[in-house]
């Protein structure tokens, strides 16, 4: 390529050297107020860009080169056998189904108790509300593998709730302990779940009208028709919200998944993966179609938010 060329090309390499010299030179030596405040948004940027650069967007492209390696310990060569064994094995596609229904059931399980909490918590003067919050976001500051240690203590064999209800039915306790099964690991999911939902819910709740509530019911509107046409409107952005995060929780647990190993989801398998014949190739590809997954689904789902808020 001549240098006339170069020149005239607007993403060669002089120009791309041009432009991030110019950007330099008008964060080291702004003039105008934007300049200023455009050197305020670097400074502040640059502590969390130097971050996803080093512990995100680095590690990341490493797992798509080890993804696509032809050998076992080196990224060297090009290879699609791990995707293809990925979505061409019927027992990748079960994991990946049995991922995706767990999680969409314990996410609607947990926003639809998440709302009724939040409402309370927001709307009424409770006794002991301290008390009720802490209980409530108590469950975040615990590790899977606790959580699904007290599924075991209340629902297993000797689970407290398995006793009481044993007792008072006259059935054996291990006829009606399910801690080591699907409803145990659903409920181990929904109780590390639903305080994130909440939270996200209180927040959108302190920006409700109460102005327009308390219309609805001067004009005869009874609770929830108020709640429906007044309320639900208004909390629809955060329940979306919530709905998001909850959602890719339930796709990232994997502490519970530990203790309760009786449905292999995702991240189990990918556990295995890098344990028992140490498939990193398959692991790899594995991680990327997570990362993609998820990141497409917070997307499109935060575009929807955006649309429901109006911005």
């Amino acid at each position: 390529m001549s240098d006339r060329h170069a020149e005239n090309s607007p993403l060669s390499l002089r120009a791309l050297t041009a432009r991030a010299v110019g950007a330099f030179e008008t964060v080291a030596n702004p003039v105008t107020e934007r300049e200023r405040e455009y050197r305020r948004i670097v400074a502040l940027c640059a502590p969390f860009s130097v971050l996803l650069l080093v512990a995100g967007l680095y590690p990341l492209s490493e797992v798509v080169r080890i993804s696509v390696s032809t050998a076992q310990y080196e990224s060297v060569g090009f290879s699609l056998d791990a995707y293809a064994t990925l979505f061409g094995d019927p027992y990748y596609r079960r994991v990946a189904f049995d991922s995706l229904w767990l999680t969409t059931g314990t996410t609607l399980v947990s926003v639809g108790l998440a709302v009724p909490i939040a409402h309370a918590l927001e709307k009424y003067d409770l006794p002991g509300e301290d008390l009720l919050v802490t209980l409530v976001s108590f469950p975040i500051s615990l590790p899977g593998i606790v959580a699904a240690f007290m599924i075991l203590v209340l629902f297993g064999n000797n689970g407290v709730v398995t006793a009481v209800a044993a007792a008072l039915t006259g059935s054996r306790p291990t006829d009606l302990a399910f801690a080591v099964s699907v409803p145990g690991l659903f409920v181990a999911f929904v109780y590390s779940m639903v305080p994130r939902a909440t939270l996200i819910l209180r927040g959108t709740y302190a920006e409700v009208d109460s102005a327009a509530e308390e219309a609805a019911q001067a004009l005869g509107a009874t609770p929830f028709e108020t709640f429906r046409h007044v309320t639900l409107p208004q909390i629809r952005p955060g329940i979306t919200g919530a709905l998001i995060l909850t959602f890719r929780t339930g796709l990232a647990i994997f502490g519970t998944l530990v203790v309760i190993q009786t449905l292999v989801v995702w991240t189990l398998q990918l556990s295995r993966e890098l344990g028992v014949g140490y498939d990193v190739q398959v692991a790899g590809a594995m991680a990327t179609v997570y990362f993609a997954f998820t990141f497409l689904f917070t997307v499109l789902g935060l575009r929807y938010t955006s649309a429901e808020v109006g911005i």
